[in-house]
């Protein structure tokens, strides 16, 4: 394993990096797009990605792309560099190379944390990882966690990390598509939010660490496949998951709870339109219902939460990307209900896979095909 250069994150090297990175002029896709409250315009930062699944942001005019079936790319200043050094992954159907973030602390230990499936055509299950980035290389690769259950590949992998402001992570894992009620087992991690420190250990406040019959790693269960997870100003932990046909919800994670799926669905059977064959009811008493079912189907994936300056008139809305939908949701909340919703970018540029609002106030973009792009939102005027 190497090592990394005593010098490589020092603020000066940091700041001769931002100096010098190439910023180039990106494409007006739309120069003025109107909205309800906010006119924006539609930037394209890079093109050729193929169906990429996250970006992060590492400095000024530096973006990593994770791509599900290639890896990852290096973005500077519009220009793409594949990454070396990604871990063996497997790439089949929804699985493959996932989601990636930087730790908090990034510019000063320079940590890389990224999601994907491991394993092969027998069985698969999503893998948490961490590394360094060297140039167009990875290094320090630390493999931090694995779930507990390996599951024929393709489906459900969930895959999204959120840094929490106590330092750990939550990763959303989902139920793999096989038997729904895996997500009701509390010793699979299948269909479950899993909260871990930053070097893959088990925080000892877990919510049921020490409870019988529960894995020590999860913070909530009853998922489905979560694949947008974002914090509010107020510290609320907001995710998007998907539904069967219809059932597609908005909800708010609390530590230790029971999200319901599949016993509580507001979701229908694909086949028949009936109720799901695993459902007792729409709701159930002593589990967590949705506090939002987005209907029509929004398939959604990518979840962002915007406090920008650049954006006042959006302040403490969530912006939520919908794959089957190709379109995002702007979704306004008052006292933990949604009030208000309005489409942004309806088929403009097709599936949205990820939305995140980047270090400099603007919202990121990536919608999901075979040759995808990076896009950036801003204020038109």
């Amino acid at each position: 394993m190497f090592n990394v250069k005593p010098t490589l994150f020092t603020p000066a090297l940091l700041a001769v990096s931002l100096a010098s990175a190439a910023v180039t002029a990106q494409e007006v896709v739309e120069s003025n797009i109107s909205t309800q409250y906010q006119d924006m315009r539609l930037l394209k930062v890079a093109d050729g990605l193929s169906h990429p699944w996250a970006v992060t942001f590492l400095s000024q005019g530096r973006y990593l792309v994770t791509e599900r079936s290639e890896g990852m790319q290096l973005i500077v200043g519009g220009e793409k560099t594949a990454v070396e050094g990604v871990p063996e992954f497997h790439a089949s159907g929804q699985g493959g190379m996932l989601d990636v973030v930087t730790h908090p602390d990034y510019q000063e230990n320079g940590w890389i944390y990224f999601t994907y499936a491991k394993g092969d055509g027998s069985g698969t299950v999503p893998a948490l990882a961490r590394a360094r980035l060297d140039g167009n290389a990875l290094i320090d690769v630390e493999e931090l966690f694995t779930s507990n259950t390996p599951t024929g590949p393709g489906r459900h992998y969930g895959g999204r990390i959120l840094f929490m402001p106590d330092g750990t992570l939550l990763l959303t894992i989902g139920d793999r598509g096989s038997e729904p009620m895996r997500s009701q087992d509390t010793m699979d991690h299948s269909g479950t939010v899993v909260r871990l420190n930053a070097d893959g250990s088990v925080p000892d406040d877990n919510p049921l660490r020490g409870k019988q019959g529960y894995a020590e790693e999860i913070y909530s269960y009853g998922h489905r496949n979560i694949q947008g997870i974002v914090l509010d100003s107020a510290g609320d932990v907001w995710v998007t998951e998907h539904g069967p046909r219809g059932g597609d919800e908005l909800n708010r994670i609390e530590a230790g709870k029971n999200y319901g799926w599949p016993l509580a669905t507001l979701g229908r059977d694909y086949r028949s339109e009936g109720p799901f064959p695993d459902a007792e009811a729409r709701e159930l008493p002593d589990m967590q219902g949705p506090v939002y079912e987005f209907l029509p189907t929004l398939a959604p994936s990518g979840l962002a939460y915007v406090d920008s300056e650049h954006f006042p008139n959006w302040q403490g809305n969530l912006l939520a990307g919908g794959l089957r939908a190709e379109r995002i949701l702007r979704v306004l909340l008052e006292e933990g209900e949604v009030i208000h919703l309005e489409e942004l970018l309806l088929q403009r540029i097709g599936r949205i896979r990820d939305v995140r609002q980047g270090p400099d106030g603007y919202i990121y973009v990536l919608n999901d095909q075979a040759d995808a792009a990076l896009y950036r939102i801003e204020p038109a005027n």
